[in-house]
């Protein structure tokens, strides 16, 4: 592969697949089966050139830090670069990215209707700005992809969404945004002390990394950073809007929502606000780890009580990206490690309850629990391939959600153990509001009349589960085949953090608590000690 620009390949494809689409006169709705059919082709080949990267990638020790490099000037004036490349854990997100997006649309053809030719457009671009996001290696075109993200996604829950689609997409919106100007504001101040310190802008991370920030500036350009990477987790308390979201968007956006948008969070405070502020991260990880825990517990206590099976899932979402965010505030190899593999992990489980939701929801036209039950007698293969995807969602052993969420107690553990007292409560609430979810729709006697003709899984259908379900095992059998390749990229990211603050378990929460805390993070400013 070398000299094929196939990072850029993959970010153009959908671009220009979508762009296609988009010229392609359809206005009747006449070709939508060829609107559909090309999207999906489109979709498909950036996830068959991820795996060619996937197979090319050296995941040895020795192998640079960053593979498939693409560099070239965009802006020289601001030090502004096209930069492009990927490790370890941004090839794994680029593969996820690459995985789900056919499986949404297949999701979409039997509830999106209208303006079919306009929805597949929306979501080619938003699988380009996806994979933008986690192969940029300049910090303005990251923050050009993140921000381009919320276009198509702002539009696919206002246009195709339920009866409150426009305040729920406008809530969107305003979170992400007020997030994301503050995150502008950092990456600015970012380059300038760049600027200041060698006499020329740059915007490049592996550049930024080597730079020394003054730790009174570390403190905002992190706090800049974290709520901005907070909001799209969503950690409590920032995650009132995910709810509404993921509610009121058609099924696609759904999968692709809880999917991969969320991990674009927590990849951010991995890549980018942990390694750039070292200090200003260990000084706030316990803080973190305490926002995190509270939206395990809270995600999950709120998650029991839901009516709708879908508002359930969306806060099951809160409180399983708690676990997430709680592995990197622990910032060892082992946690850092499980939160990248559970990000893995909770794209493929809760992308897949989303879609069967979806799949009940068109048969029915209602997502209350109270309206079904008894569908297993029905339903067989469907109730099958949910319970697949119930197992992996609540972390069985032998499934992906296991090996996450054991690698994330593990580091958390080592770190400091309180937060895993708390955090296990999640676990055991999660067992209890999925499988009590499961119990009430598919066993027990069909008690309305609606569910006692309804179709088992279509072909298409079958094509949606069937790799998800796949995946949920394969995850979780065979898990060196994903934390393999990871593996460097963390070592290096845990181990760029330790040459910069001593990262032992007194460095946590004692640190923070201490009433010597400013003598000792001044210690740490100056060297001493390390």
């Amino acid at each position: 592969m070398t000299g094929v620009p196939i990072l850029t390949l993959l970010v153009a494809l959908p671009l220009v697949a979508g762009a296609l689409l988009a010229a392609l006169n359809n206005r009747d709705g006449s070709k939508d089966g060829l609107v559909r059919w090309a999207a999906l082709g489109a979709s498909l080949v950036p996830f068959v050139l991820s795996l060619a990267l996937w197979a090319a990638f050296d995941a040895s020790a020795e192998a640079a830090p960053f593979q498939f490099l693409e560099r070239h000037a965009w802006i020289p004036t601001f030090g502004i670069e096209y930069s492009l490349g990927i490790d370890g854990i941004s090839l794994m997100l680029v593969v996820l990215t690459t995985f789900l997006t056919p499986i949404a649309l297949l999701t979409s053809w039997e509830s999106i209707h209208e303006r079919v030719k306009e929805f597949s457009v929306f979501m080619l671009l938003l699988e380009a700005a996806m994979i933008g996001v986690f192969v940029s290696l300049d910090l303005f075109l990251f923050y050009v992809f993140w921000d381009f993200m919320l276009i198509p996604m702002y539009f696919l829950i206002g246009i195709w969404g339920y009866d409150q689609r426009l305040y729920a997409s406008i809530k969107f919106m305003l979170y992400t945004m007020a997030g994301s100007v503050l995150m502008l504001i950092a990456i600015i101040g970012t380059a300038w002390l760049h600027q200041q310190a060698t006499g020329a802008y740059s915007f490049d991370v592996l550049r930024l990394y080597e730079l020394r920030i003054p730790e009174h500036l570390q403190y905002w350009f992190f706090l800049a950073f974290a709520v901005a990477f907070a909001i799209k987790v969503p950690l409590f308390p920032f995650h009132t809007w995910l709810p509404d979201a993921h509610v009121q968007a058609p099924t696609p956006g759904s999968v692709i929502l809880a999917g991969v948008l969320l991990k674009m969070g927590s990849y951010g405070l991995v890549r980018f606000a942990f390694p750039l502020f070292p200090e200003a991260a260990l000084a706030f990880a316990p803080l973190l780890a305490t926002l995190s825990v509270i939206a395990i517990v809270y995600g999950a206590l709120v998650a029991m009580v839901q009516p709708d099976m879908k508002k359930l899932v969306a806060y099951s979402s809160v409180s399983h990206m708690g676990f997430v965010v709680l592995g990197i505030a622990a910032m060892n190899t082992q946690g850092l490690q499980g939160s990248v593999y559970q990000m893995l992990a909770h794209g493929v489980s809760t992308g897949g309850l989303f879609a069967i939701v979806g799949m009940l929801s068109d048969r029915r036209h209602t997502r209350l629990i109270s309206e079904f039950g008894g569908l297993k007698a029905v339903m067989p293969r469907l109730t099958a391939a949910f319970l697949i995807i119930t197992l992996a969602s609540v972390g069985l052993p032998g499934t992906n959600g296991f090996i996450g969420e054991f690698l994330i107690l593990l580091g958390a553990f080592r770190w400091d153990p309180k937060f895993v007292v708390v955090a296990g409560l999640g676990v055991i609430l999660s067992a209890v509001y999925m499988l009590w979810m499961f119990q009430r729709v598919y066993y027990g006697e069909v008690t309305n009349a609606e569910n006692r003709h309804l179709p088992d899984l279509s072909l298409r259908e079958w094509a949606v589960v069937g790799p998800l379900c796949a995946m949920a095992i394969v995850m979780g059998v065979a898990p060196n085949l994903f934390l393999a390749p990871m593996e460097p990229a963390v070592t290096r990211i845990v181990q760029r953090m330790e040459a910069r603050v001593p990262m032992n378990v007194d460095s946590g929460w004692r640190r923070w608590f201490s009433h010597d805390a400013a003598a000792a993070t001044a210690r740490v400013g100056t060297g001493e000690g390390q």
